[in-house]
């Protein structure tokens, strides 16, 4: 039988996903070229974003091509088809680090200037600034998203429950946040008339004007919003959670997105580590300034500089009596000695929220020790939704994810909707004057009041992707018949444009026997928590950051992990975009490989997203091959789940390749039996026997490998026929799989 030749886009990104690619990808790729199916392989990492970023500066064979850029375009074609990998959102200290490791394997890519000084200075920057923070998912997300947990991921939850952490009514734990000042306090909006374009600049005090951003392009009924965030009142603001918290006897942590916001949080960031330690700052400030040594990123990166500096030592003492002097300040590493404070991008506020919540509400201190938490969120558009189902648990106890429902996502993201696509429009203003945001026509859309230090931002959030997003939860609800709610809070000046479109794009639909609500983000959370703590689920409909926090949230409720959740982005122009979870626990995964050669990570959401890619290629082509792939596939992850194949945490138990090896046995397996394809099964089945035959072995080879350090060539950019090596040490295993052809 002959098949017509398709392709599917694999992402190499970084960290513990893409060691165990080394692992995985050859088993996909025997396996899909039976169906006709190519693999081709797009390098998206920060790496090697960095890499193909500065190429007049390398050696020819150094040089890479821009694969992000080239997946930008392959995107808005029909025939899309990619499955994206978690990959870093890197914050400056990451960028630094890679950069270092580059520069360490020969790679002649230029330092970072802190402070640059020259026209090539700045043009370096800029350069550096394309790959910083989450420049990777507006590139790819031309679609919604739809989130869900599968049922097979679903049920071995609910026989197999994780741990969940004791709730009491004592519980000190709660969530802190701005009443006024913040960007959801000054927000404003409009709706655009017509598409042209918008001229963002800031007028001094003195009458000096200052173009922004001299040309923004919008479309004719484009959201278009503009805030700031006041720098005095966040000041202030968090002088009182610090003498909160000690007052309270609680750890202090606060939670932001210093990878995705990657402007405006980490300037955040380093207001709140100003704020910690506001004696040595008074006294040593310029001193650390004038070094290049500069809170925002971190505590870590100023007592790593102190070294160089003649006041360092004094200065490492008074961050010392600070840190002994103020309120218990959560901790990322207490045997280490890292705190919140340490890395932006160590606390992630989708990932450390619900991490804090299911641990009883607790954080770790500096003696190791679990402790209630002042959770400090600065801006109120969010936190609010996290009080809630603090207040629950403290109310009802932990959840039991035995009974659990659910809560699938359908997010609006398609066009780097709301704020994930605010970076090229956030500036932290450089003096006292007012914003002004005018029209082709020299129109005032927006006019703002700012001193220096404030926060300005604006955001974009198309119209098109909206009516998508109507049609994409109308067919959730159809489809289910679960509830459907928009979140959306009438009192904020985005959401009120939002309902209103919303309102209008329902009209379009026959919403007869379905549930459709709007409520604000508050009343959506306790909504949706009764119903799952009954064994209801709900459909949350939300926004570009909610879709973000929620996807954390109420899968690490429900399954432990968000990693286990289907993630499918139909693309606007009808290919797709499959995404395997979340990533957040990668780096330490990646520690633990390189202490032990042991890969804890799980790749259930790459099985998850592939059949589904397998599934996708099969309704857009005639490849009836590719189903069949998708049907095995689906029924191998399930026995993957239920014979608890997956990753153990420990040396001595089958780790990431182990379960890679399941995969393909069960999934040959199921391959040899299928009775829609014989040509197939006849391929497969002398595969199926010969793989059952070897287990005993293969894993014993698996097994052995354990246990002993081993050196993957780089953090950021591993060395590729090492991390093979490591990553496929069963040589009885790689010739079975390689009789495929």
């Amino acid at each position: 039988m002959t098949t017509p030749k398709s392709t599917i886009t694999y992402t190499y990104t970084d960290e513990a996903p893409t060691l165990a690619l080394y692992s995985l990808l050859p088993i996909i790729e025997a396996y899909a070229a039976q169906a006709g199916i190519d693999v081709e392989l797009k390098d998206i990492s920060l790496a090697g974003r960095i890499i193909a970023a500065f190429p007049d500066q390398l050696e020819a064979a150094q040089r890479q091509p821009d694969d992000l850029a080239e997946l930008g375009v392959a995107v808005t074609l029909p025939e899309a088809n990619i499955i994206k990998l978690p990959n870093i959102s890197a914050s400056m200290p990451q960028v630094k680090a890679a950069v270092a490791e580059l520069q360490a394997q020969g790679y002649a890519v230029p330092d970072v200037p802190d402070d640059p000084k020259s026209d090539a200075e700045r043009a370096t920057l800029a350069r550096y600034k394309t790959v910083l923070g989450s420049c990777v998912n507006p590139v790819l997300r031309q679609g919604n998203s739809d989130r869900r947990a599968p049922a097979s991921v679903k049920h071995y939850a609910r026989t197999h429950p994780h741990a969940m952490g004791a709730w009491t009514p004592a519980s000190k734990t709660n969530v802190a946040h701005m009443s006024t000042g913040d960007f959801y306090s000054n927000e404003r909006s409009a709706v655009m008339r017509a598409a042209g374009s918008l001229r963002i600049e800031l007028i001094g005090l003195d009458g000096e004007t200052t173009a922004l951003r001299p040309a923004l392009p919008v479309l004719e009924g484009e959201v278009i919003d503009a805030a700031t965030l006041q720098v005095g009142a966040l000041r202030d603001f968090l002088v009182a959670q610090i003498s909160r918290a000690k007052e309270e006897d609680v750890l202090f942590c606060v939670h932001l997105k210093s990878t995705m916001m990657k402007v405006s949080d980490p300037i955040i960031f380093g207001h709140v580590v100003r704020a910690f330690f506001p004696n040595t700052f008074a006294r040593f400030g310029d001193v650390l300034a004038g070094a290049g040594l500069n809170p925002n990123d971190g505590l870590g990166a100023i007592l790593g500089g102190l070294d160089a500096l003649a006041e360092g030592p004094e200065i490492a003492a008074s961050f010392a009596a600070e840190l002994k002097e103020g309120p218990r300040l959560a901790m990322v590493d207490s045997t280490k000695g890292i705190t919140t404070l340490h890395a932006p991008n160590d606390i992630i506020v989708d990932a450390s929220m619900p991490a804090m919540i299911r641990a009883s509400g607790h954080m770790w201190d500096a003696d190791g020790n679990e402790a209630d938490t002042l959770a400090v969120i600065p801006d109120q558009s969010y936190a609010g939704i996290y009080q809630v189902v603090i207040d629950d648990c403290r109310a009802h106890g932990a959840f039991d994810p035995a009974t659990l429902g659910s809560v699938p996502n359908v997010g609006l993201m398609a066009g780097a909707a709301e704020e994930y696509g605010s970076h090229d429009k956030t500036f932290e203003i450089p003096c006292d004057g007012t914003v002004r945001v005018s029209n082709d026509s020299n129109e005032t859309v927006f006019e703002m009041s700012v001193e220096r230090g404030d926060i300005f931002r604006m955001c974009q959030t198309k119209d098109v992707p909206i009516r998508n997003w109507v049609e994409l939860a109308v067919s959730r609800a159809r489809a289910t018949g679960d509830p459907a709610v928009f979140w959306l809070d009438s009192r904020r000046a985005h959401d009120a444009n939002i309902i209103a479109k919303v309102r209008t794009y329902l009209a379009d639909h026959d919403l007869t026997g379905l549930e459709i609500e709007i409520m604000s983000p508050e009343d959506a959370t306790a909504f949706s928590l009764e119903r799952i703590r009954r064994g209801l689920n709900t459909i949350s409909v939300t926004g570009n950051v909610l879709r973000d926090y929620l996807t954390d949230l109420f899968p690490i409720m429900e399954l432990g992990t968000s990693a286990k959740m289907l993630s499918i982005v139909p693309l606007l122009n009808g290919g797709g975009l499959f995404e395997t979870g979340a990533g957040g626990s990668a780096p330490k995964h990646v520690e633990q490989l390189e202490r032990e050669n042991f890969l804890r990570w799980d790749s259930l959401g790459e099985f998850l997203a592939l059949a589904a890619s397998f599934e996708h290629l099969a309704n857009r082509t005639s490849n009836a091959r590719a189903n069949v792939l998708a049907d095995t596939l689906d029924r191998a992850t399930g026995r993957v789940l239920n014979d608890d194949r997956s990753p153990g945490r420990k040396v001595g138990a089958i780790d990431n390749r182990g379960s890679h090896f399941y995969l393909a046995l069960y999934w040959a397996q199921e391959l040899a039996i299928q009775t829609d394809d014989a040509e197939l099964a006849e391929v497969f089945s002398p595969l199926s026997v010969a793989l059952a035959a070897s287990e005993a072995t293969i894993v014993s080879e698996l097994l052995a490998v354990q246990g002993h350090a081993v050196d993957v060539g780089g953090h950021f950019h591993p060395d590729a026929e090492t991390a093979t090596s490591i990553m496929r040490p069963s040589p009885t295993f790689n010739a079975l799989l390689s009789t495929l052809g």
